[in-house]
């Protein structure tokens, strides 16, 4: 018989890092201070009408290379845009525009309709930012990024084209064993959508290279769903690669997008 699996525990990152109760104030702090700096950033930019519908714009020195679009994770139930803008710096030094989306959160919007959202949101930045964009999610928000390059996308080819990389960072890509889950109180997934929404069964644009990055300390769902998503994939030819960066846990795989010089920033602006 095979073990039965907590999935409760399987994806739940906080209870097992020490100190994460800590972790939403020390994000909203870090990023508010960031904010404060002489940086500029225009911020509550709206791409739609309901009041989450905003994105914030970290601009670099000079003429910008592009934009890239960073989508936070949270399980698609908390958190928004305020909490990650120091991470910008990374990219902004490299002469990137750096875009942080909020979107309508679970249990309000499903994740089918914030997958919807996201791509509202990137069409709305692709038409104020000129050049190439680059998409970067962190876990729920890796889910979003990847959806928007599977052949069901809701992207137009114009803006489609423009997409020369995308990065899923911890990401979520089999939406199935979170029915599992108590998160499904919120979440409100049937198979439909769980099969619908679950990047791992749905098929890539194969021009868009792919990269999964996850953290050698996460919980090994998370490890296995970035394993899982690669080699799915590049049996579908589509131009994806898997990194496990060191002993990096949930949220400290994101700290290398501070720095201009870190393995992730290469990776994503490679």
């Amino acid at each position: 018989m095979p073990t039965e699996i907590d999935w409760n525990d399987a994806f739940d990152n906080m209870g097992h890092v020490s100190g994460s109760e800590a972790l939403s104030g020390f994000w909203s702090k870090r990023a508010a201070s960031y904010r404060q700096s002489d940086i500029p950033i225009e911020e509550e930019v709206s791409y739609g009408d309901h009041p989450r519908e905003r994105f914030d714009l970290v601009l670099p020195d000079g003429k910008p290379k592009g934009v890239v679009i960073f989508v936070h994770g949270g399980f698609w139930v908390r958190l928004d845009k305020s909490y990650w803008t120091d991470l910008a710096e990374g990219a902004r030094q490299r002469g990137w525009v750096v875009c942080f989306p909020s979107y309508t959160l679970a249990p309000e919007a499903r994740i089918s309709e914030i997958t919807q959202q996201i791509g509202k949101a990137v069409l709305a930045i692709a038409k104020k930012v000129e050049g190439p964009i680059r998409l970067c999610g962190h876990s729920a928000g890796g889910h979003l990024v990847t959806r928007l390059i599977c052949r069901d996308t809701p992207l137009g080819a114009d803006v489609l084209e423009r997409i020369d990389m995308c990065m899923s960072i911890s990401g979520l890509h089999d939406m199935r064993p979170l029915m599992k889950t108590k998160l499904t109180d919120n979440l409100r997934l049937d198979l439909e959508e769980a099969r619908a929404e679950s990047v791992a069964l749905q098929e890539p644009v194969s021009d868009v290279p792919d990269s999964c990055w996850v953290g050698g300390g996460e919980r090994p769902e998370f490890i296995r769903q970035s394993k899982l998503l690669t080699t799915i994939w590049s049996g579908l030819d589509a131009d994806v690669r898997l990194t496990v960066d060191g002993e990096h846990n949930h949220f400290t795989v994101l700290e290398g997008l501070k720095t201009p010089t870190s393995d992730l920033v290469a990776e994503l602006l490679r």
